[in-house]
């Protein structure tokens, strides 16, 4: 992995994505740190060194995988950026493969196809699920259930930052039941790069 893009990375979660303070997270956990990767995957550099390193992930442990998707909305900055740096890598090699992008919705839609999954859809694909911040896992296991619901074959997690808190990595694995899980970054990263930069 290229350790400037990657480190670039981290500086950008620490600027824009991490917060200390007294936080109630969704779980109804208290925590004295907020960690949003949205601000980061949404942001033009941040989304784009994301796709590299997510992208550069995928190709060093799931080397076989299609496609990659995640339940919206975190997912979804990560889905498009991983495709799109799949298509920059395989530009300047040919015959490199394309990695396709699929989003799942929360719910089936009640209108038009009714269909739980967008984008990408084969049946026995081999497919990776992404996340932005896995805490107790819940969302993550979501889009593994819906993947699999569909056909496809889950060959693994990525995700970018990983609290370590609330079982989340435990909960995935076991989701996974043999398949790989492996985060980019941890939250204590993330925190150690943060009290870094304000000092």
């Amino acid at each position: 992995m290229k350790s400037a893009d990657r480190s670039a990375l981290l500086a950008l979660l620490a600027t824009h994505s991490f917060r200390l303070g007294d936080f109630t997270l969704a779980s109804g956990a208290k925590s004295d740190y907020y960690i949003d990767c949205r601000t980061t995957t949404l942001h033009a550099e941040g989304g784009r060194l994301a796709g590299l390193v997510l992208h550069e992930m995928m190709r060093a442990h799931f080397p076989d995988a299609e496609a990659v998707g995640g339940l919206t909305m975190g997912a979804d900055p990560l889905v498009s950026n991983i495709a799109s740096a799949s298509a920059w890598y395989a530009q300047d090699r040919l015959g490199a493969p394309l990695i396709h992008g699929f989003l799942v919705r929360k719910a089936e839609k009640q209108h038009g196809t009714g269909r739980r999954i967008e984008g990408f859809l084969k049946l026995g694909a081999t497919v990776v699920i992404v996340d932005d911040v896995c805490t107790t896992g819940g969302s993550t296991i979501t889009a593994i259930e819906a993947a699999r619901d569909a056909g496809m074959v889950v060959a693994g997690v990525l995700c970018l930052v990983d609290r370590e808190q609330n079982n989340g990595r435990a909960n995935i694995e076991a989701a996974l039941g043999g398949a790989k899980f492996y985060a980019a970054f941890t939250a204590n990263d993330v925190r150690k790069a943060h009290v870094a930069i304000k000092q």
